[in-house]
Order: C-alpha cells, then sequence, then structure tokens
C-alpha cells in the first residue's frame, strides 16, 4: 500500500507542509485536506522534496489549491520538489503557477 506522511510547522507568514512518499489516488484524500485546510488560513509551503510520485490527482489538488489561495489572498509554493514533482508540475502546461522555491526565505 502507498504511503503518504505530512508533517507540519507553522509560522507568522506561512504553514510549511513536509510530504514524504506518494501522492496518489489512494493517498490524494488526506493530502487534499490538508491542503485546503492550510490554505484557507494561510501562505503555504509544500515541501515535496521527497515526493515519490504525483499523480493527476494530486495535480488536482494542488491547482484547486492555488485558486482557492488566490481567493483569500494566500500563496502556494512547492519547495524543493523532487524530479518527478517537477515533471508533473511541467506536464500541466501551467508551471507558472506554481511558485517554486529552495527556502522559506523566498516566501512573500
Amino acid at each position: 500500500m502507498d504511503h503518504l506522511h505530512i508533517s507540519e510547522r507553522v509560522n507568522d507568514t506561512y504553514v510549511l507542509l513536509e510530504l514524504i512518499g506518494v501522492i496518489n489516488s489512494y493517498t490524494y484524500s488526506e493530502f487534499q485536506e490538508r491542503v485546503q485546510e492550510m490554505t484557507n488560513r494561510s501562505n503555504l509551503v509544500l515541501d515535496m522534496s521527497r515526493v515519490s510520485n504525483l499523480s493527476s490527482s494530486g495535480l488536482g489538488v494542488l491547482m484547486a489549491a492555488v485558486e482557492d489561495g488566490q481567493e483569500r489572498g494566500h500563496k502556494l509554493y512547492i519547495m524543493n520538489p523532487s524530479e518527478i514533482v517537477r515533471l508533473a508540475v511541467e506536464s500541466t502546461g501551467f508551471p507558472e503557477f506554481f511558485p517554486i522555491i529552495s527556502s522559506v526565505n523566498e516566501v512573500r
């Protein structure tokens, strides 16, 4: 069975979710709940350096989070995406919607 571990760190200007594992049809519901909750509250940084698979379900969550966050004045950042994540984001045809950062110091 595929697994996704999510840990959270809260800051004054953002919430950081560190994601480890697979984001697919088996794990995306927990991912979706957490991302939705956080984009309602604050800017969201997703550390995706240890994500080994990102399915279309996971991409859908990211795209919805960008839109939801914009409606509330919050941004979604992808930090240090793994090669799998980078390729998946590029495959959307809209990579400009997903700011890629290498450090939380880049959150504005």
